[in-house]
């Protein structure tokens, strides 16, 4: 059974930068492809970053070069580093575990002067 746990989120000013953490149980098979998503009000969930188990990673055009996601396969745990943040990033964030298709229960971001 795959359980997803975030951490991070918060109120930041625009420019600046938060962390989030998504801490895994599961197998190694089963969390091997991470992502982040999010979802702004009023509008459809959207994929955010890609992480597989060797590292390799893929963005969304909104965030290349501000957005960095990472993983520590020895903590099981998912990183996903925003910096230049800007008001349009705010939303509820998730990690969700793709071969297991198990969402976390989501925190929330809030980009605001």
């Amino acid at each position: 059974q795959v359980q997803l746990v975030e951490s991070g989120g918060g109120l930041v000013q625009p420019g600046g930068s938060l962390r989030l953490s998504c801490a895994a149980s599961g197998s190694p098979l089963s969390i091997s492809l991470m992502d982040w998503y999010r979802q702004a009000p009023g509008k459809q969930r959207e994929l955010v970053a890609t992480i597989t188990y060797g590292g390799t990673t893929n963005y969304a055009d909104s965030v290349k070069g501000r957005f960095s996601i990472s993983r520590d396969n020895a903590k099981n745990t998912v990183y996903l580093q925003m910096s230049s943040l800007k008001p349009e990033d705010t939303a509820v964030y998730y990690c969700h575990a793709g071969p297991a298709n198990v969402w976390g229960q989501g925190t929330q971001v809030t980009v605001s002067s």
